[in-house]
């Protein structure tokens, strides 16, 4: 799989626990956009809070992802997987707070209004699939919705995301 390799300064240790969940987000710049490259700017600290009028509220956000995969499939992967990125915030998976210490955080491009592409669905089944035989304590049953973990706060990737496809799709 080719992965495209951008180091966000967004990321801290996980302190030697161990990767058991994958979190599956969708983010898009402003939202319902695709291709602005602003998720990038984003990760990255560079986002100009004047490019459009939905960014000043992130102008202090110190955010990141292990992989974005764009709407034509490819991937760019901003933190190592062994290190915790800054995507989850608040939230919770088998009583356990603070999902960032044990999941791997994959942003879609995309919003929770609009369907996800087919390349990204492939995407996303190869990424998981290697994922999965990196870190044995994630499986399929492992892989969940952002919406999941932060019930309250988030919605995203939204109900035109096919979780059953990804969780069916890594088990070959």
């Amino acid at each position: 799989m080719k992965i495209q390799h951008i180091q966000s300064p967004n990321f801290s240790s996980r302190d030697g626990i161990e990767v058991d969940v994958i979190v599956i987000h969708c983010a898009s710049l402003p939202e319902g956009r695709y291709g602005t490259g602003y998720i990038t700017d984003l990760f990255l600290n560079r986002l100009h809070a004047g490019a459009h009028s939905s960014f000043e509220s992130l102008k202090r956000l110190r955010v990141s992802a292990h992989y974005l995969i764009e709407r034509d499939g490819a991937v760019i992967q901003y933190v190592d997987t062994d290190d915790k990125a800054w995507h989850a915030g608040v939230s919770s998976f088998e009583e356990r707070d603070n999902c960032n210490r044990f999941s791997i955080g994959i942003e879609l491009e995309g919003d929770i209004h609009s369907e996800f592409t087919e390349k990204q669905y492939t995407a996303l089944i190869e990424l998981c699939r290697a994922l999965l035989a990196k870190y044995p304590k994630i499986s399929a049953d492992r892989i969940v919705r952002h919406s999941d973990i932060a019930p309250r706060r988030k919605q995203d990737p939204g109900p035109f995301f096919q979780l059953g496809r990804i969780q069916k799709g890594v088990v070959k």
